[in-house]
């Protein structure tokens, strides 16, 4: 047999390899395996699960009980609210934003041992590859806040079925919502220090300006704009409003404690906050989606 045969023979023993088509099948379940690899290693990192409890659970047991005695020794009407029911759900909102924020950053680590490229190289959309980034993060950043809710006879919160659907409802958008802030910060960030870094920037700014630890009523006109600038704003208060909404408290510690947010002196409604935070989760979600596209 001549060069010229052999050759040919084996031309013809070369396997093809084909690629599926990407359909609506493929991307739900890239979504799903997303998700998925969210979920178990989120649950394999048991250290990153206890420290993103720590922080939250000092702040409603010791900064909480500290200022309940700060506040009953004092005069005003503070003395027939626990301050820990006050900051309860601030503490829910802080939980979901530390780990939904950080639950981002793994978008970085994929990046830099190269896991991320085979990602987007695979034969779905990238859209499918943030979504189910996104929900993983909602789903472990909601899962995190259902152990805060645990804690909720502590701050005098009732254990009402309603009461909690509505929270883990809320927690769950807020989650959903910081996550995809988080990947779209993620998808231009190269290395995890700046990443980690940039979120330590935003994070205290929001969890300050949200009304998660004072009430917005009787700031001033210049911390007052600020506020409604931040969108953790309007995801406390409706934690806020549903927790309140089940309290057997007068219209004085009402005013007082559940002031609720305002726009030149118009009450904001609770579903127009939770349409706020809806709209800016999916605008972050297409900005990520994008980001993602141009990405190599």
């Amino acid at each position: 047999m001549d060069t010229t045969d052999a050759t040919g023979i084996a031309a013809a023993q070369v396997v093809r390899v084909s690629v599926p088509e990407r359909s609506m099948r493929h991307d739900l379940r890239a979504v799903k395996i997303v998700l998925h690899r969210e979920l178990i290693r989120f649950w394999r990192d048991r250290m990153r699960m206890v420290a993103n409890l720590v922080q939250p659970v000092l702040w409603l047991l010791v900064m909480g009980t500290g200022l309940s005695n700060l506040m009953a020794a004092g005069q005003g009407p503070a003395g027939d609210v626990d301050l820990r029911t006050f900051i309860f759900p601030g503490v829910c909102a802080m939980s979901v934003m530390f780990t939904a924020l950080f639950s981002a950053g793994s978008i970085v680590w994929d990046r830099e041992f190269g896991f991320l490229r085979e990602m987007l190289v695979a034969p779905v959309g990238r859209a499918a590859i943030v979504v189910g980034k996104c929900l993983g993060g909602a789903a472990v950043a909601t899962g995190q806040g259902v152990v805060i809710l645990a804690l909720a006879g502590l701050a005098g919160v009732p254990y009402d079925p309603v009461l909690l659907v509505e929270l883990l409802a809320l927690m769950f958008l807020t989650a959903f919502t910081l996550t995809a802030f988080g990947v779209v910060l993620a998808a231009r960030i190269t290395n995890m220090q700046s990443f980690f870094g940039i979120m330590q920037l935003g994070i205290m700014p929001m969890m300050f300006l949200s009304g998660a630890l004072y009430p917005l009523n009787g700031l001033p006109a210049w911390l007052s704009v600020l506020t409604r600038f931040n969108p953790v704003t309007y995801v406390v208060d409706p934690l806020r409003q549903a927790v309140f909404s089940h309290l057997d408290v007068s219209p004085e510690l009402q005013r007082a404690f559940n002031p609720g947010v305002t726009w030149n002196g118009w009450q904001v409604p609770v579903w127009l906050e939770v349409v706020l935070v809806a709209v800016i989760g999916v605008v972050m979600l297409a900005g990520a989606i994008v980001q993602f596209r141009r990405s190599d």
